[in-house]
């Protein structure tokens, strides 16, 4: 007998087979600098200096630009170029980049990889503010104000993407979070130079998006709640 029930290995297979490359895990790879921007009416490209992201980079291979998950035009052994949509510049803090900025960068992630981080898509859900930063013993605590459409999945202890950086949530409080980040982390992300006032992108755990959905629907079908019958019919049991 065939076994339908949804696991996390069959979900990520079936990703593979519909787009097989965009996924990523939020463990960044190196910092990239922006060597040149060449700018339309409301969209622009970004030709981007990196090293260890083109080791096997190929014409339209998904690459996540500080959280973005942007493809691959052109590129040569010391470069890649990307071109960056009007929404994608309206929704992220890509809009701020300059020539010489830096930026995290993440290939897509293989099929055989570990799974280091968490389920990263590359797709912004909202901007934070760093509002706080402070230094507690060899680690460094950032808080990110958050739009209410992150912070409704954001759970303590549970996962958020930030510039592409998976990093696990210390506190959530009705306005914002916290994040450590240790110095490894500090040292390899654009984070670790990144303070108050400073813009991010985030993305939240697309976990708690399935899970709403879920829940939306069993409410939908008028049921008296979260009952056996509801999660083996989706899989979950």
């Amino acid at each position: 007998m065939v076994n339908h029930k949804f696991s996390t290995t069959n979900y990520l297979l079936l990703t593979y087979e519909i787009e097989v490359i965009g996924i990523f895990t939020g463990i960044i790879e190196e910092i990239g600098i922006i060597q040149r921007i060449t700018r339309g009416s409301k969209s622009f490209q970004l030709d981007v200096r990196a090293h260890k992201v083109l080791e096997d980079v190929k014409i339209g291979d998904s690459i996540a630009v500080s959280g973005v998950c942007l493809t691959v035009v052109k590129h040569d052994d010391k470069h890649f170029v990307a071109d960056v949509m009007p929404e994608t510049l309206d929704k992220t803090i890509l809009k701020y980049l300059t020539t010489g900025s830096n930026v995290n960068l993440e290939r897509a992630l293989k099929l055989d990889d570990r799974m280091g981080g968490h389920i990263v898509q590359g797709h912004v859900d909202g901007l934070g503010i760093i509002i706080q930063k402070n230094k507690l013993d060899n680690s460094v605590i950032y808080r990110i104000k958050a739009p209410d459409t992150v912070l409704k999945y954001t759970v303590a202890k549970g996962s958020v993407a930030v510039d592409g950086i998976s990093l696990t949530v210390v506190d959530v409080f009705s306005d914002s979070f916290t994040v450590s980040l240790i110095p490894h982390t500090a040292h390899l992300t654009t984070l670790g130079i990144k303070g108050p006032g400073d813009m991010v992108n985030l993305e939240s755990d697309i976990i708690g998006r399935y899970v709403e959905k879920l829940l939306k629907a069993g409410e939908d079908k008028k049921s008296d709640g979260m009952t056996t019958g509801f999660l083996a019919e989706h899989g979950f049991i």
